[in-house]
């Protein structure tokens, strides 16, 4: 893969393309310095960080389902409505005066006060907010047009057409085989097999007389977090409280996702 493919887009957030031995990228890779990432340079390659800052604000939502969507062209798109319940209120503001760095935290999922810790309740007392049970730290650049108590809109956010990333907890399955988690494929079913559905062989004999690290074995299926990018928005309404994004998210109906602007190393961070 050319340099150029890295950085156009689609990229993790540290990559290091190969520029044929040369110290440095050609000019027609050179990213503004209002858009370029922070850059280093070690063992030949071109390395590309990821700011630590977030792209903008972001908030919280419950997974409420999926659905069908279809366009004026006649197409049925998959889409996950997300529901903007009550919160998405900001509890503190961060500035680099007083703790070194700009960041805006914001609440989630109103409960009743007996449901939190007295140091947390506290916490939110100070801002006027109400008691709630997920906190989120956003590290922007710039922290002015936000306060204490102040009740982010999404419709200032997130606009039709622009892309999100979504991050939650996947659906755990439990303790589950290879089969289901790996997808291996099982043992004859006949002809006296007592191996159907079992793992089979994990070592190699006296040489190296172990089981290999990172095998593929029975485990732990699901129950992590991973954040799905590149979502488009398809919808926001503002009345019913929701927005609506193509193609599914991780969680079940009812779990609590965190939406932020997608971030695109070398074009928007």
């Amino acid at each position: 893969m050319t340099s150029k493919a890295f950085l156009t887009g689609g990229c993790p957030s540290r990559v290091l393309p190969r520029l044929n031995g040369l110290g440095k990228a050609p000019q027609s890779h050179v990213l503004s310095a209002k858009s370029a990432p922070s850059t280093r340079q070690g063992r030949g390659c071109f390395c590309i960080e990821a700011r630590a800052a977030a792209v903008g604000m972001g908030v919280w939502a419950t997974k409420a389902g999926m659905t069908s969507i279809f366009t004026p062209e006649g197409l049925c798109l998959p889409a996950t409505v997300l529901a903007l319940e009550e919160g998405n209120i900001v509890t503190q503001v961060k500035t680099t005066e007083t703790h070194g760095y700009n960041a805006v935290q914001v609440g989630y999922q109103v409960v009743p006060e007996r449901k939190i810790t007295k140091p947390q309740l506290n916490h939110l007392k100070k801002s006027g907010a109400p008691a709630m049970r997920k906190l989120k730290e956003y590290r922007l650049k710039e922290v002015e047009s936000y306060e204490p108590g102040q009740q982010l809109d999404p419709n200032e956010i997130f606009n039709v057409g622009e892309m999100v990333d979504v991050a939650g907890t996947t659906v755990g399955k439990g303790f589950q085989g290879t089969i289901k988690k790996w997808h291996h494929h099982r043992g004859s079913m006949t002809h006296g097999s007592k191996s159907k559905r079992q793992h089979g062989s994990i070592g190699s004999s006296a040489t190296p007389s172990r089981v290999l690290p990172g095998l593929k074995m029975a485990g732990q299926l699901g129950n992590k977090r991973r954040t799905i990018k590149g979502l488009e928005v398809l919808m926001v309404d503002t009345e019913r409280g929701a927005l609506v994004v193509k193609g599914s998210v991780p969680g079940k109906p009812g779990c609590v996702v965190e939406i932020t602007p997608g971030k695109i190393v070398g074009k928007n961070c």
